[in-house]
């Protein structure tokens, strides 16, 4: 009886099956990873940029900031999916799954705060021109 459990968890043996729990947690973190791309992600940016274009810059967009952490997020929000997938544990996986689209929606909140705060800058940068322009017209 001994030997036989040495066989079955020696090397030799077939590897566990991973859970269901596991596909689950995976695939529904991969479809709310899709829709928070797909649904808020894209959408924010095309408007926050479109916006910037029809301001002509009074509101910035800062493209290389927002390209550097969305492709950092995806980097890291692909690692935790692959962990997700490649764990043999429910837990380990819905906690993998989780902190991945606590990280996709800080990237699709990002955009947002930068904008702000660099119309926040730029418009105490407005007011004194748009004053001396007043000054200027009313004589």
């Amino acid at each position: 009886m001994t030997t036989l459990r040495g066989f079955r968890r020696g090397r030799g043996g077939m590897p566990r099956p991973r859970p269901r729990g596991v596909w689950v947690a995976s695939g529904i973190g991969i479809v709310l990873l899709l829709a928070i791309t797909l649904g808020a992600f894209f959408p924010l940016v095309g408007f926050l940029g479109g916006v910037t274009a029809t301001t002509a810059g009074l509101v910035p967009f800062p493209f290389v900031r927002v390209t550097l952490v969305a492709l950092l997020g995806a980097v890291v929000v692909l690692a935790l999916v692959v962990l997700a997938l490649t764990r043999r544990h429910t837990a380990t996986s819905v906690v993998a799954v989780v902190f991945a689209v606590l990280v996709a929606l800080a990237v699709t909140i990002y955009p947002v705060v930068t904008v702000a705060i660099s119309s926040a800058d730029r418009a105490g940068d407005v007011w004194p021109i748009v004053t001396d322009l007043w000054q200027r017209f009313t004589g």
